[in-house]
Protein backbone atom coordinates (compact mmCIF):
# COMPACT_ATOMS: atom_id res chain seq x y z
CA UNK A 1 0.00 0.00 0.00
CA UNK A 2 2.76 2.44 0.92
CA UNK A 3 4.71 1.93 -2.29
CA UNK A 4 1.94 3.76 -4.15
CA UNK A 5 2.57 6.98 -2.24
CA UNK A 6 4.48 9.79 -3.95
CA UNK A 7 6.67 11.19 -1.19
CA UNK A 8 7.82 14.02 -3.46
CA UNK A 9 4.44 15.74 -3.19
CA UNK A 10 4.83 19.14 -1.55
CA UNK A 11 3.07 22.40 -0.78
CA UNK A 12 4.46 25.91 -0.45
CA UNK A 13 4.09 27.67 2.88
CA UNK A 14 1.81 30.41 1.52
CA UNK A 15 -0.56 27.88 -0.04
CA UNK A 16 -0.46 25.83 3.12
CA UNK A 17 -1.57 28.76 5.28
CA UNK A 18 -4.34 29.71 2.88
CA UNK A 19 -5.71 26.15 2.80
CA UNK A 20 -5.45 25.78 6.56
CA UNK A 21 -7.45 28.98 7.10
CA UNK A 22 -10.23 27.53 4.94
CA UNK A 23 -10.28 24.09 6.57
CA UNK A 24 -10.06 24.88 10.26
CA UNK A 25 -13.41 26.72 10.54
CA UNK A 26 -15.03 23.77 8.74
CA UNK A 27 -13.53 21.39 11.27
CA UNK A 28 -14.81 23.52 14.15
CA UNK A 29 -18.30 23.56 12.64
CA UNK A 30 -18.19 19.78 12.19
CA UNK A 31 -17.26 19.33 15.83
CA UNK A 32 -20.32 21.34 16.80
CA UNK A 33 -22.51 19.26 14.50
CA UNK A 34 -21.20 16.01 15.96
CA UNK A 35 -22.15 17.28 19.41
CA UNK A 36 -25.59 18.28 18.18
CA UNK A 37 -26.28 14.92 16.53
CA UNK A 38 -24.52 12.86 19.23
CA UNK A 39 -21.90 11.36 16.91
CA UNK A 40 -18.75 10.17 18.71
CA UNK A 41 -15.51 10.36 16.70
CA UNK A 42 -12.16 8.61 17.18
CA UNK A 43 -9.12 9.98 15.35
CA UNK A 44 -6.04 7.74 15.26
CA UNK A 45 -2.69 9.29 14.35
CA UNK A 46 0.02 6.76 13.61
CA UNK A 47 3.20 7.02 11.58
CA UNK A 48 6.95 6.99 11.71
CA UNK A 49 8.81 8.69 14.52
CA UNK A 50 9.23 12.45 13.90
CA UNK A 51 6.53 12.32 11.21
CA UNK A 52 4.95 15.50 12.56
CA UNK A 53 2.05 13.96 14.48
CA UNK A 54 2.50 16.35 17.40
CA UNK A 55 2.26 19.48 15.24
CA UNK A 56 -0.79 18.07 13.44
CA UNK A 57 -2.51 17.50 16.77
CA UNK A 58 -1.76 21.09 17.80
CA UNK A 59 -3.24 22.42 14.56
CA UNK A 60 -6.37 20.30 14.94
CA UNK A 61 -7.15 21.16 18.55
CA UNK A 62 -6.30 24.87 18.17
CA UNK A 63 -9.64 25.52 16.47
CA UNK A 64 -11.71 22.98 18.39
CA UNK A 65 -13.77 23.50 21.52
CA UNK A 66 -11.65 21.90 24.30
CA UNK A 67 -14.83 20.76 26.06
CA UNK A 68 -15.62 18.48 23.14
CA UNK A 69 -12.45 16.44 22.77
CA UNK A 70 -9.84 14.53 24.75
CA UNK A 71 -6.29 13.90 23.58
CA UNK A 72 -4.80 10.53 24.53
CA UNK A 73 -1.01 10.26 24.05
CA UNK A 74 -0.42 6.51 24.19
CA UNK A 75 2.68 5.39 26.04
CA UNK A 76 3.80 1.84 26.87
CA UNK A 77 1.29 0.21 29.25
CA UNK A 78 1.85 0.70 32.96
CA UNK A 79 2.23 -2.23 35.34
CA UNK A 80 -1.41 -1.93 36.38
CA UNK A 81 -2.60 -1.75 32.76
CA UNK A 82 -0.68 -4.94 31.96
CA UNK A 83 -2.90 -6.72 34.48
CA UNK A 84 -5.77 -6.43 32.01
CA UNK A 85 -6.39 -7.42 28.36
CA UNK A 86 -4.48 -5.57 25.64
CA UNK A 87 -7.49 -3.50 24.58
CA UNK A 88 -8.75 -2.76 28.10
CA UNK A 89 -7.01 0.59 28.49
CA UNK A 90 -8.36 1.81 25.15
CA UNK A 91 -11.94 1.00 26.14
CA UNK A 92 -11.35 3.34 29.10
CA UNK A 93 -10.57 6.18 26.70
CA UNK A 94 -13.51 5.94 24.31
CA UNK A 95 -15.44 9.13 23.60
CA UNK A 96 -19.03 9.46 24.86
CA UNK A 97 -21.68 10.38 22.31
CA UNK A 98 -21.03 13.71 20.62
CA UNK A 99 -17.36 13.98 21.58
CA UNK A 100 -13.95 13.37 19.99
CA UNK A 101 -11.07 11.20 21.19
CA UNK A 102 -7.71 11.89 19.52
CA UNK A 103 -5.22 9.07 19.89
CA UNK A 104 -1.61 10.16 19.46
CA UNK A 105 -0.47 6.61 18.78
CA UNK A 106 -2.97 3.90 19.63
CA UNK A 107 -3.54 0.16 19.86
CA UNK A 108 -1.37 -0.19 16.77
CA UNK A 109 1.96 1.15 18.04
CA UNK A 110 2.31 -1.48 20.75
CA UNK A 111 1.74 -4.29 18.27
CA UNK A 112 4.25 -2.82 15.81
CA UNK A 113 7.00 -2.27 18.36
CA UNK A 114 6.34 -5.60 20.08
CA UNK A 115 6.87 -7.30 16.72
CA UNK A 116 9.95 -5.19 15.92
CA UNK A 117 11.59 -6.18 19.20
CA UNK A 118 10.32 -9.79 19.08
CA UNK A 119 8.14 -9.35 22.17
CA UNK A 120 5.02 -10.71 20.47
CA UNK A 121 5.13 -14.42 19.52
CA UNK A 122 4.35 -14.93 15.82
CA UNK A 123 1.49 -17.26 16.80
CA UNK A 124 -0.27 -14.35 18.51
CA UNK A 125 0.03 -11.81 15.70
CA UNK A 126 -2.96 -13.08 13.72
CA UNK A 127 -5.44 -13.10 16.59
CA UNK A 128 -4.15 -9.74 17.84
CA UNK A 129 -4.98 -8.24 14.42
CA UNK A 130 -8.37 -9.98 14.47
CA UNK A 131 -9.07 -8.58 17.93
CA UNK A 132 -8.26 -5.05 16.71
CA UNK A 133 -10.57 -5.44 13.72
CA UNK A 134 -13.34 -6.78 15.97
CA UNK A 135 -12.80 -3.89 18.40
CA UNK A 136 -13.12 -1.29 15.66
CA UNK A 137 -16.04 -3.08 14.02
CA UNK A 138 -17.97 -3.20 17.31
CA UNK A 139 -17.46 0.51 17.91
CA UNK A 140 -18.45 1.45 14.36
CA UNK A 141 -21.57 -0.74 14.46
CA UNK A 142 -22.38 0.97 17.75
CA UNK A 143 -22.33 4.39 16.10
CA UNK A 144 -18.70 5.54 16.52
CA UNK A 145 -16.78 7.05 13.58
CA UNK A 146 -13.13 5.96 13.39
CA UNK A 147 -10.65 7.81 11.17
CA UNK A 148 -7.15 6.31 11.02
CA UNK A 149 -4.02 7.99 9.62
CA UNK A 150 -0.60 6.58 8.83
CA UNK A 151 1.95 9.31 8.09
CA UNK A 152 4.69 7.88 5.92
CA UNK A 153 8.30 9.01 5.64
CA UNK A 154 11.17 7.96 3.43
CA UNK A 155 14.21 6.45 5.13
CA UNK A 156 16.28 9.54 4.36
CA UNK A 157 13.69 11.94 5.75
CA UNK A 158 13.27 9.84 8.91
CA UNK A 159 17.03 9.90 9.63
CA UNK A 160 17.23 13.63 8.85
CA UNK A 161 14.41 14.52 11.26
CA UNK A 162 15.66 12.32 14.08
CA UNK A 163 19.11 13.95 13.90
CA UNK A 164 17.55 17.41 13.74
CA UNK A 165 15.34 16.82 16.77
CA UNK A 166 18.13 15.14 18.72
CA UNK A 167 20.27 18.29 18.34
CA UNK A 168 17.42 20.57 19.43
CA UNK A 169 17.54 21.31 23.17
CA UNK A 170 13.77 21.80 23.29
CA UNK A 171 12.87 18.73 21.21
CA UNK A 172 15.64 16.23 21.94
CA UNK A 173 13.93 14.73 24.96
CA UNK A 174 11.10 13.51 22.74
CA UNK A 175 13.32 11.12 20.80
CA UNK A 176 13.14 7.61 22.23
CA UNK A 177 15.59 4.77 21.73
CA UNK A 178 12.73 2.96 19.96
CA UNK A 179 12.63 5.82 17.41
CA UNK A 180 16.26 5.24 16.51
CA UNK A 181 15.44 1.55 16.16
CA UNK A 182 12.90 2.45 13.48
CA UNK A 183 15.62 4.18 11.47
CA UNK A 184 18.17 1.41 12.00
CA UNK A 185 15.65 -1.28 11.04
CA UNK A 186 13.70 0.72 8.46
CA UNK A 187 13.12 -2.10 5.98
CA UNK A 188 11.99 -4.55 8.66
CA UNK A 189 9.71 -1.97 10.29
CA UNK A 190 8.31 -1.02 6.88
CA UNK A 191 7.43 -4.66 6.26
CA UNK A 192 5.63 -4.84 9.62
CA UNK A 193 3.75 -1.61 8.88
CA UNK A 194 2.64 -2.94 5.50
CA UNK A 195 1.41 -6.15 7.11
CA UNK A 196 -0.51 -4.15 9.71
CA UNK A 197 -2.09 -1.86 7.12
CA UNK A 198 -3.17 -4.73 4.90
CA UNK A 199 -4.70 -6.73 7.77
CA UNK A 200 -6.52 -3.82 9.43
CA UNK A 201 -7.62 -1.82 6.38
CA UNK A 202 -11.34 -2.53 6.49
CA UNK A 203 -14.29 -1.06 4.64
CA UNK A 204 -15.66 0.42 7.85
CA UNK A 205 -12.30 1.70 9.14
CA UNK A 206 -9.92 2.21 6.21
CA UNK A 207 -6.46 3.67 6.62
CA UNK A 208 -5.80 7.18 5.29
CA UNK A 209 -2.21 7.13 4.02
CA UNK A 210 -0.38 10.44 4.19
CA UNK A 211 2.73 11.46 2.27
CA UNK A 212 4.80 12.96 5.07
CA UNK A 213 8.14 14.11 3.65
CA UNK A 214 6.71 17.60 3.16
CA UNK A 215 5.29 18.74 6.51
CA UNK A 216 2.93 21.28 4.91
CA UNK A 217 1.48 18.72 2.52
CA UNK A 218 1.00 16.21 5.36
CA UNK A 219 -0.82 18.68 7.62
CA UNK A 220 -3.21 19.85 4.92
CA UNK A 221 -3.96 16.33 3.74
CA UNK A 222 -4.75 15.13 7.28
CA UNK A 223 -7.07 18.06 8.02
CA UNK A 224 -8.78 17.90 4.63
CA UNK A 225 -9.34 14.15 4.99
CA UNK A 226 -10.79 14.76 8.45
CA UNK A 227 -13.25 17.28 7.03
CA UNK A 228 -14.27 14.88 4.25
CA UNK A 229 -14.62 11.79 6.50
CA UNK A 230 -16.50 13.55 9.30
CA UNK A 231 -18.86 15.18 6.79
CA UNK A 232 -19.62 11.77 5.26
CA UNK A 233 -20.06 10.20 8.70
CA UNK A 234 -22.50 12.92 9.76
CA UNK A 235 -24.58 12.41 6.63
CA UNK A 236 -24.80 8.67 7.27
CA UNK A 237 -25.48 9.25 10.94
CA UNK A 238 -28.42 11.54 10.19
CA UNK A 239 -29.87 8.93 7.83
CA UNK A 240 -29.45 6.34 10.59
CA UNK A 241 -31.30 8.53 13.08
CA UNK A 242 -34.25 8.77 10.69
CA UNK A 243 -34.26 4.99 10.24
CA UNK A 244 -34.20 4.46 14.00
CA UNK A 245 -37.25 6.66 14.39
CA UNK A 246 -39.05 4.52 11.82
CA UNK A 247 -38.09 1.37 13.71
CA UNK A 248 -39.57 2.79 16.93
CA UNK A 249 -42.97 3.07 15.26
CA UNK A 250 -42.79 -0.40 13.72
CA UNK A 251 -44.14 -3.36 15.72
CA UNK A 252 -41.39 -5.58 17.14
CA UNK A 253 -41.76 -8.90 15.33
CA UNK A 254 -38.49 -10.34 16.59
CA UNK A 255 -40.16 -13.15 18.53
CA UNK A 256 -43.09 -14.01 16.28
CA UNK A 257 -43.13 -17.63 15.16
CA UNK A 258 -42.96 -16.66 11.47
CA UNK A 259 -39.83 -14.63 12.11
CA UNK A 260 -38.20 -17.51 13.95
CA UNK A 261 -39.07 -19.95 11.18
CA UNK A 262 -37.93 -17.72 8.34
CA UNK A 263 -34.73 -16.30 9.80
CA UNK A 264 -33.39 -19.02 12.06
CA UNK A 265 -32.81 -22.74 11.57
CA UNK A 266 -34.50 -25.17 13.92
CA UNK A 267 -32.59 -25.10 17.18
CA UNK A 268 -32.53 -27.66 19.99
CA UNK A 269 -34.30 -26.58 23.15
CA UNK A 270 -31.41 -26.44 25.59
CA UNK A 271 -33.66 -25.50 28.48
CA UNK A 272 -35.98 -28.45 27.89
CA UNK A 273 -32.98 -30.76 28.33
CA UNK A 274 -32.37 -29.57 31.90
CA UNK A 275 -33.70 -32.08 34.43
CA UNK A 276 -35.48 -29.90 36.98
CA UNK A 277 -36.46 -32.92 39.09
CA UNK A 278 -32.91 -33.34 40.36
CA UNK A 279 -32.44 -32.56 44.03
CA UNK A 280 -29.96 -32.94 46.88
CA UNK A 281 -30.73 -34.11 50.42
CA UNK A 282 -29.98 -31.51 53.10
CA UNK A 283 -27.33 -33.59 54.89
CA UNK A 284 -25.47 -34.32 51.64
CA UNK A 285 -25.87 -30.69 50.65
CA UNK A 286 -24.11 -29.36 53.74
CA UNK A 287 -21.31 -31.90 53.37
CA UNK A 288 -20.67 -31.25 49.67
CA UNK A 289 -21.09 -27.49 50.08
CA UNK A 290 -18.53 -27.15 52.87
CA UNK A 291 -16.11 -29.46 51.04
CA UNK A 292 -16.45 -27.46 47.80
CA UNK A 293 -16.09 -24.11 49.57
CA UNK A 294 -12.83 -25.22 51.21
CA UNK A 295 -11.48 -26.49 47.89
CA UNK A 296 -12.36 -23.22 46.20
CA UNK A 297 -10.63 -21.24 48.96
CA UNK A 298 -7.51 -23.33 48.48
CA UNK A 299 -7.58 -22.97 44.72
CA UNK A 300 -7.98 -19.20 45.01
CA UNK A 301 -4.30 -18.95 46.02
CA UNK A 302 -3.28 -20.96 42.96
CA UNK A 303 -5.22 -18.55 40.73
CA UNK A 304 -3.25 -15.69 42.24
CA UNK A 305 0.07 -17.46 41.81
CA UNK A 306 -0.66 -18.46 38.21
CA UNK A 307 -1.94 -14.94 37.34
CA UNK A 308 -5.12 -16.37 35.81
CA UNK A 309 -8.05 -13.93 35.66
CA UNK A 310 -11.36 -15.73 36.26
CA UNK A 311 -14.69 -14.34 35.10
CA UNK A 312 -17.85 -16.05 36.39
CA UNK A 313 -21.08 -15.00 34.69
CA UNK A 314 -24.56 -15.49 36.14
CA UNK A 315 -27.74 -15.29 34.10
CA UNK A 316 -31.09 -16.85 34.86
CA UNK A 317 -34.79 -16.39 35.40
CA UNK A 318 -36.04 -13.92 38.00
CA UNK A 319 -35.95 -15.64 41.41
CA UNK A 320 -33.79 -18.47 40.01
CA UNK A 321 -31.34 -18.16 42.89
CA UNK A 322 -28.45 -16.18 41.39
CA UNK A 323 -27.96 -14.17 44.56
CA UNK A 324 -27.90 -17.26 46.76
CA UNK A 325 -25.49 -19.05 44.43
CA UNK A 326 -23.11 -16.06 44.47
CA UNK A 327 -23.39 -15.72 48.24
CA UNK A 328 -22.42 -19.36 48.81
CA UNK A 329 -19.73 -19.25 46.12
CA UNK A 330 -17.93 -16.38 47.84
CA UNK A 331 -18.69 -17.24 51.48
CA UNK A 332 -15.15 -18.22 52.56
CA UNK A 333 -13.12 -16.68 49.73
CA UNK A 334 -10.52 -14.01 50.46
CA UNK A 335 -12.45 -10.80 49.66
CA UNK A 336 -9.26 -9.07 48.52
CA UNK A 337 -9.07 -11.32 45.46
CA UNK A 338 -12.62 -11.25 44.14
CA UNK A 339 -15.29 -8.70 43.29
CA UNK A 340 -19.00 -9.09 42.61
CA UNK A 341 -20.57 -6.70 40.10
CA UNK A 342 -24.38 -6.62 39.74
CA UNK A 343 -25.61 -5.12 36.48
CA UNK A 344 -29.05 -3.66 35.98
CA UNK A 345 -30.35 -1.40 33.24
CA UNK A 346 -27.62 0.98 31.99
CA UNK A 347 -27.64 4.43 33.58
CA UNK A 348 -27.53 7.69 31.64
CA UNK A 349 -23.73 7.83 31.63
CA UNK A 350 -23.40 4.23 30.42
CA UNK A 351 -25.88 4.89 27.60
CA UNK A 352 -23.37 7.33 26.08
CA UNK A 353 -21.07 4.44 25.17
CA UNK A 354 -21.11 1.10 23.38
CA UNK A 355 -23.16 -1.42 25.38
CA UNK A 356 -20.02 -3.50 26.13
CA UNK A 357 -18.19 -0.49 27.58
CA UNK A 358 -19.54 -0.82 31.11
CA UNK A 359 -18.50 -4.48 31.27
CA UNK A 360 -14.95 -3.71 30.14
CA UNK A 361 -14.74 -1.29 33.08
CA UNK A 362 -15.29 -4.10 35.59
CA UNK A 363 -13.06 -6.87 34.23
CA UNK A 364 -10.95 -8.58 36.91
CA UNK A 365 -7.16 -8.12 36.73
CA UNK A 366 -4.79 -11.09 36.53
CA UNK A 367 -4.93 -13.50 39.43
CA UNK A 368 -8.36 -12.43 40.69
CA UNK A 369 -12.00 -13.49 40.31
CA UNK A 370 -14.72 -11.30 38.84
CA UNK A 371 -18.34 -12.32 39.38
CA UNK A 372 -21.00 -10.69 37.20
CA UNK A 373 -24.64 -10.84 38.30
CA UNK A 374 -26.26 -10.24 34.89
CA UNK A 375 -24.04 -9.56 31.91
CA UNK A 376 -23.78 -8.43 28.29
CA UNK A 377 -26.33 -11.15 27.45
CA UNK A 378 -28.97 -8.62 28.36
CA UNK A 379 -28.60 -7.29 24.81
CA UNK A 380 -30.02 -10.53 23.36
CA UNK A 381 -32.44 -11.22 26.21
CA UNK A 382 -34.25 -8.39 28.00
CA UNK A 383 -33.27 -5.71 25.47
CA UNK A 384 -34.48 -7.93 22.65
CA UNK A 385 -37.74 -9.04 24.25
CA UNK A 386 -38.64 -5.58 25.56
CA UNK A 387 -37.77 -3.87 22.27
CA UNK A 388 -34.97 -1.81 23.87
CA UNK A 389 -32.57 -2.94 21.13
CA UNK A 390 -33.45 -2.92 17.44
CA UNK A 391 -33.58 -6.16 15.50
CA UNK A 392 -30.32 -5.23 13.78
CA UNK A 393 -28.64 -4.52 17.12
CA UNK A 394 -29.54 -7.72 18.92
CA UNK A 395 -28.94 -9.96 15.89
CA UNK A 396 -25.48 -8.40 15.51
CA UNK A 397 -24.81 -8.88 19.22
CA UNK A 398 -24.34 -12.67 19.01
CA UNK A 399 -21.15 -12.22 16.99
CA UNK A 400 -20.04 -9.26 19.11
CA UNK A 401 -20.42 -11.31 22.28
CA UNK A 402 -18.47 -14.24 20.83
CA UNK A 403 -15.73 -11.84 19.69
CA UNK A 404 -15.59 -10.19 23.10
CA UNK A 405 -15.30 -13.48 24.94
CA UNK A 406 -12.71 -14.73 22.44
CA UNK A 407 -10.62 -11.60 23.07
CA UNK A 408 -10.67 -12.29 26.80
CA UNK A 409 -9.74 -15.92 26.30
CA UNK A 410 -6.83 -14.87 24.04
CA UNK A 411 -5.60 -12.80 26.97
CA UNK A 412 -5.68 -15.78 29.33
CA UNK A 413 -9.11 -15.34 30.94
CA UNK A 414 -11.13 -18.27 32.18
CA UNK A 415 -14.83 -17.64 31.53
CA UNK A 416 -17.42 -19.74 33.37
CA UNK A 417 -21.02 -19.05 32.26
CA UNK A 418 -24.12 -20.13 34.18
CA UNK A 419 -27.79 -20.07 33.27
CA UNK A 420 -29.91 -20.86 36.35
CA UNK A 421 -33.03 -22.59 35.10
CA UNK A 422 -36.29 -23.08 37.01
CA UNK A 423 -39.83 -24.01 36.01
CA UNK A 424 -42.68 -21.53 35.73
CA UNK A 425 -44.38 -23.19 38.68
CA UNK A 426 -41.28 -22.88 40.85
CA UNK A 427 -40.88 -19.23 39.91
CA UNK A 428 -44.50 -18.48 40.86
CA UNK A 429 -44.07 -20.13 44.24
CA UNK A 430 -40.90 -18.14 44.91
CA UNK A 431 -42.59 -14.91 43.88
CA UNK A 432 -45.45 -15.61 46.28
CA UNK A 433 -43.07 -16.47 49.12
CA UNK A 434 -41.14 -13.27 48.53
CA UNK A 435 -44.30 -11.21 48.62
CA UNK A 436 -45.15 -12.66 52.06
CA UNK A 437 -41.65 -12.23 53.55
CA UNK A 438 -40.98 -8.69 54.88
CA UNK A 439 -37.23 -9.27 54.52
CA UNK A 440 -37.48 -10.35 50.87
CA UNK A 441 -40.45 -8.46 49.51
CA UNK A 442 -38.19 -5.66 48.24
CA UNK A 443 -36.73 -8.13 45.74
CA UNK A 444 -40.08 -8.55 44.01
CA UNK A 445 -41.02 -5.78 41.59
CA UNK A 446 -43.74 -5.05 39.08
CA UNK A 447 -41.15 -5.67 36.39
CA UNK A 448 -40.70 -9.24 37.65
CA UNK A 449 -44.40 -9.90 37.19
CA UNK A 450 -44.37 -8.32 33.71
CA UNK A 451 -41.39 -10.46 32.70
CA UNK A 452 -43.19 -13.55 33.90
CA UNK A 453 -46.07 -12.80 31.54
CA UNK A 454 -43.54 -12.98 28.68
CA UNK A 455 -42.14 -16.34 29.74
CA UNK A 456 -42.59 -17.94 26.31
CA UNK A 457 -40.81 -15.10 24.53
CA UNK A 458 -37.92 -15.18 26.99
CA UNK A 459 -37.75 -18.96 26.60
CA UNK A 460 -37.16 -18.56 22.86
CA UNK A 461 -34.64 -15.74 23.32
CA UNK A 462 -32.69 -17.71 25.95
CA UNK A 463 -32.47 -20.84 23.81
CA UNK A 464 -31.26 -18.84 20.82
CA UNK A 465 -28.71 -16.96 22.93
CA UNK A 466 -27.31 -20.20 24.32
CA UNK A 467 -27.22 -21.83 20.87
CA UNK A 468 -25.30 -18.95 19.32
CA UNK A 469 -22.84 -18.30 22.13
CA UNK A 470 -22.15 -21.82 23.38
CA UNK A 471 -18.56 -21.97 22.14
CA UNK A 472 -15.93 -24.64 22.95
CA UNK A 473 -13.82 -22.07 24.79
CA UNK A 474 -16.72 -20.50 26.70
CA UNK A 475 -19.51 -23.07 27.02
CA UNK A 476 -22.72 -22.55 28.92
CA UNK A 477 -23.42 -24.43 32.14
CA UNK A 478 -27.17 -24.96 32.55
CA UNK A 479 -27.99 -25.26 36.24
CA UNK A 480 -31.08 -27.22 37.42
CA UNK A 481 -32.38 -24.60 39.82
CA UNK A 482 -35.67 -25.89 41.20
CA UNK A 483 -33.71 -27.30 44.14
CA UNK A 484 -31.57 -24.53 45.64
CA UNK A 485 -29.28 -26.97 47.46
CA UNK A 486 -28.37 -28.75 44.25
CA UNK A 487 -27.93 -25.49 42.32
CA UNK A 488 -25.51 -23.96 44.82
CA UNK A 489 -23.30 -27.05 45.00
CA UNK A 490 -23.46 -27.49 41.21
CA UNK A 491 -22.19 -23.94 40.68
CA UNK A 492 -19.23 -24.19 43.06
CA UNK A 493 -18.14 -27.64 41.89
CA UNK A 494 -18.36 -26.51 38.25
CA UNK A 495 -16.19 -23.47 39.00
CA UNK A 496 -13.61 -25.67 40.75
CA UNK A 497 -13.42 -28.10 37.83
CA UNK A 498 -13.03 -25.26 35.32
CA UNK A 499 -10.25 -23.62 37.33
CA UNK A 500 -8.41 -26.92 37.75
CA UNK A 501 -8.45 -27.43 33.97
CA UNK A 502 -7.21 -23.87 33.41
CA UNK A 503 -4.36 -24.36 35.89
CA UNK A 504 -3.39 -27.66 34.32
CA UNK A 505 -3.41 -26.07 30.86
CA UNK A 506 -1.21 -23.19 32.00
CA UNK A 507 1.23 -25.46 33.80
CA UNK A 508 1.46 -27.59 30.67
CA UNK A 509 2.33 -24.52 28.57
CA UNK A 510 5.02 -23.50 31.05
Amino acid sequence: MLEKLDLKLSLEKASYKAELNKLMPQLRWLQSSCWQYKLPVIIVLEGWAAAGKGIIVKKIVKYMDPRGFTLHPILPPTNSEEEYPFLWRFWQKLPPIGKFSLFYHSWYINVLEARLFNNLPPSQVSWRMNDINAFESQLIDGGVTIIKFWIHLSHEELKHRLKKYANDKLQGWRIRKEDWQQAQNYDKYLELVEDMLVNTHTKAAPWQLIEGDCKYWARIKVVSELVIRITEALQQHKIGLVEKEKVKTTPNLSLDSDFIKDDFPKLPSFLDQVNLNLSLEETKYHHRLSLAQVKLRQIQLKIHQAKIPVLILFEGWDAAGKGGAIKHLTRILDPRSYQVHPFGAPNEEEKKYHYLWRFWQKLPPKGTIGIFDRTWYGRVLVERVEGLATQEEWMRAYEEINQFEAQLIHEGYLIVKFWLHISQEEQLERFQNRAKDPLKSYKLTEEDWRNREKWDKYFIAINQAIARTNTPQAPWNLVPGNDKYLARVYVIETVIDAIKKALKKKNHKN
